[in-house]
């Protein structure tokens, strides 16, 4: 297995957990919902936090990516909420 397959894959798992943790915050479920979430809320999550400087002190790494995700992950299932 190549790197590139083996970081798709953690990614794809830290959307998983912070998918799943944003629907046990703001209610949700299903696998598919919580991975689509999770996934487009890192992206959502890395740029926000990225924009607004904000640093939250924590030295894991993993840890601190599934905090940003699991953040724009809520922040999304939220706004697809208004839309729909």
């Amino acid at each position: 297995m190549s790197i590139a397959t083996e970081a798709w894959i953690v990614f794809l798992l830290i959307g998983l957990v912070a998918g799943f943790l944003a629907s046990l915050i703001v209610g949700g479920g299903g696998l598919i919902g919580c991975l689509l979430s999770g996934v487009i809320g890192a992206f959502v999550g890395g740029y926000l936090f990225n924009a607004l400087g904000i640093s939250l002190g924590i030295e894991n790494a993993l840890m601190v990516q599934i905090i940003h995700a699991t953040v724009g992950a809520i922040i999304v299932t939220l706004i697809a909420r208004l839309i729909a």
